[in-house]
């Protein structure tokens, strides 16, 4: 014990208490190191977010290796600053590389920032998304099928870049798909990684389209390295299956103008005694909600007496 309490005086007490204060401040170069230390420190996060934390701490610690070199005239304190300032230079050239190597065409960065960055997703783990499309996006010109009911095979999930699909069964019209929503997410959600089926529904182009397509197999490989991206990708498709039910929901009414709700399957029961209570499960089946409005009308019974 005496051993280290003399070592811990030794250390605290080797150097005397500063008694009398130095009168003249330092010069500017010392407060515009310590200014862009400040401002440093107030980076954000991601790629952008570090070029900035480590640009202005090279840049801070340039300074002190100057204030030092010139003022201080302190070998060790240069040296250590010198260090420091060549750690910080080395980091913001590989964080350059990075920002570089993660670039992307026009239509892939579109839709990095009105899908995926407004969801916090960073740059790094959108390009693993477009490397498993092998970053291609696929054209479809006006009047050309996507797929076709009963024939096309469900091996893909496609989402749609530019452009408008007209969605049909048996002739008669469903609804449309617009930009930033999938074509396939019915289908994909309506079958497991084993399983395979064929389109119920028929896919066209109104107008020429652009769309990015991930083939099944390859994209439930990155799921499987990757959890984070299968529950997003889990998400957006919940998300755009819903819409979709919206989108048939706003077609069917029941007679008296009244509309069918989804949300509320009782509502009618009320609103129309006489009407049998029907389960609108019959009709929009797990999965897929691409059924036509007729047979929605139909099976519920929902017409007055």
């Amino acid at each position: 014990m005496g051993e280290n309490e003399s070592f811990w005086e030794s250390l605290i007490y080797a150097h005397p208490t500063c008694i009398t204060w130095k009168q003249e401040a330092e010069g500017s170069i010392y407060h515009l190191a310590s200014i862009l230390f400040v401002v440093g420190f107030m980076g954000g996060s991601g790629f952008f977010g570090l070029l900035y934390v480590f640009s202005l701490l090279g840049l801070g610690f340039l300074c002190s290796s100057v204030w030092a070199w010139l003022d201080v005239c302190a070998a060790d304190i240069f040296s250590w600053n010198f260090i420091l300032f060549a750690i910080c230079f080395v980091q913001f050239i590989y964080v350059t590389y990075q920002v570089r190597s993660v670039s992307f065409d026009r239509e892939f960065q579109e839709l990095y920032s009105a899908l995926f960055q407004p969801l916090g997703i960073s740059l790094t783990v959108y390009r693993k998304i477009v490397l498993c499309c092998d970053a291609e996006v696929v054209t479809l010109e006006k009047e050309h099928c996507y797929a076709m009911q009963g024939k096309t095979p469900i091996d893909k999930l496609s989402l749609l870049v530019s452009g408008r699909i007209r969605v049909t069964v048996d002739g008669e019209f469903l609804h449309y798909i617009f930009p930033l929503q999938f074509l396939d997410s019915p289908e994909w959600d309506s079958l497991r990684p084993t399983e395979e089926g064929i389109f119920q529904v028929t896919l066209t182009a109104e107008t020429d389209c652009r769309y990015v397509a991930w083939r099944r197999k390859k994209l439930y490989l990155l799921f499987a390295k990757h959890r984070f991206i299968s529950r997003l990708f889990s998400i957006l498709i919940g998300s755009d299956i819903a819409e979709k039910l919206y989108a048939l929901n706003d077609r069917v009414h029941v007679g008296k103008g009244f509309r069918y709700d989804i949300r509320l399957p009782n509502f009618y029961h009320v609103s129309l005694p006489e009407t049998p209570p029907v389960q609108p499960s019959h009709c929009l089946q797990r999965g897929s909600p691409r059924r036509k409005p007729m047979g929605v009308t139909n099976c519920g019974s929902f017409s007055t007496q």
